[in-house]
């Protein structure tokens, strides 16, 4: 399962070691759901090679601002602390695999 961002966790979150992969999205969209899903699946597969973490932007409204978040769902690829690489709106699995495996290279 993927990391469920709150406002008290966020900063350590993004502080981590690890890359991370942050989903903002919310429980009322439902292609975030979709996304969710695959995320869920992801983290189990690259389980201690990647962070991968869900942000609420009605929970998480002010990180959901810092991201410039405009539609959910939005995904950012951050690598030491610096977004790498963007998904906004649903995509296929294999374009999420793909964007992991280029966050690891």
């Amino acid at each position: 399962m993927a990391v469920v961002v709150t406002p008290e966790n966020a900063q350590s979150i993004l502080e981590q070691e690890l890359p991370v992969v942050l989903d903002f999205g919310a429980t009322w969209c439902g292609p975030c759901k979709k996304v969710g899903a695959v995320l869920d699946e992801l983290s189990a597969e690259f389980e201690g090679k990647v962070v991968i973490a869900k942000a609420d932007v009605d929970e998480c409204e002010d990180l959901a601002i810092e991201y410039k978040v405009r539609n959910v769902p939005t995904i950012f690829f951050i690598k030491n602390g610096e977004v790498v690489d963007k998904q906004a709106g649903a995509a296929a699995k294999s374009v999420f695999v793909e964007k992991i495996n280029a966050l690891l290279g």
